[in-house]
């Protein structure tokens, strides 16, 4: 399985948060995971730690190699297709992560339940 985690996915895996779904660990735990993390998510990240709204780790890097995590770049293609869904979802980081998950075939992990308006693989939490 590839998946690609949200924002808050990732930063309570990264903290050990007891926020995070059970699900949700054990799939990222699993050696035959492959995770993936976007752009978009270092860029919010990077964002709001700037402006003091996020504690986050300074070595986001470091962290993410040390967790044999990959990353996936924004190229126009998602940009556009975030662009033309519907507007469910306002979040602009959100929005790419639900396009890039369906163009390159990734099952999203989040807890945001607008993202299940969008037809987009998520990860079932039960």
């Amino acid at each position: 399985m590839k998946v690609l985690l949200d924002t808050h996915i990732l930063l309570w895996w990264l903290s050990g948060d007891r926020g995070l779904p059970r699900r949700a660990g054990q799939v990222i735990a699993d050696s035959d995971t492959a995770v993936v993390v976007s752009a978009a998510t270092a860029w919010e990240i990077a964002i709001k730690k700037a402006v003091g709204r996020l504690d986050a780790p300074d070595d986001l890097l470091d962290a993410l190699h040390a967790n044999a995590f990959g990353t996936l770049a924004i190229t126009a293609a998602h940009a556009l297709a975030a662009g033309l869904l519907p507007a469910h979802h306002g979040d602009p980081f959100d929005r790419i992560l639900i396009a890039q998950a369906q163009m390159e075939g990734l099952t999203l992990i989040t807890v945001d339940q607008r993202f299940s308006k969008y037809e987009v693989d998520l990860l079932p939490m039960h």
